[in-house]
């Protein structure tokens, strides 16, 4: 998957944006206000850090390892860094959907409402 596609797939997902808090090298993509993925689009390697239930984090980093790792300064027990490359786009696409779900799962019920996701 290219930078351009990762970020494709992640700016199509209901109320998504981009947001460069950490200055304009890391994309942060947020919904509701919050953050369900964020990476260096130009890194090398390119990698992407994904919100996880723990449980899961740790069964994916044993089926992946190298390519599924825990998260990159953030919390190792919620979040992977995932290296691209290394998993099937349609892998990919599961992480990063699951990450927005867990995200949006924890906001305001109105607003889950508004997302049309109860």
């Amino acid at each position: 998957m290219t930078p351009d596609a990762l970020r494709a797939l992640c700016l199509g997902f209901e109320a998504a944006v981009e947001d460069f808090p950490f200055g304009p090298e890391t994309s942060v993509f947020k919904v509701g206000g919050k953050l369900f993925a964020l990476s260096a689009l130009d890194g090398d390697p390119l990698t992407v850090n994904l919100k996880c239930e723990p449980e899961q984090a740790l069964r994916l980093r044993e089926e992946h390892p190298g390519v599924v790792l825990p998260g990159y300064h953030q919390n190792k027990r919620h979040w992977n860094t995932v290296h691209v490359a290394g998993l099937p786009a349609d892998r990919l696409r599961e992480l990063v959907e699951d990450s927005y779900d867990l995200v949006v799962a924890g906001l305001p019920r109105t607003e889950r409402l508004r997302l049309d996701r109860p």
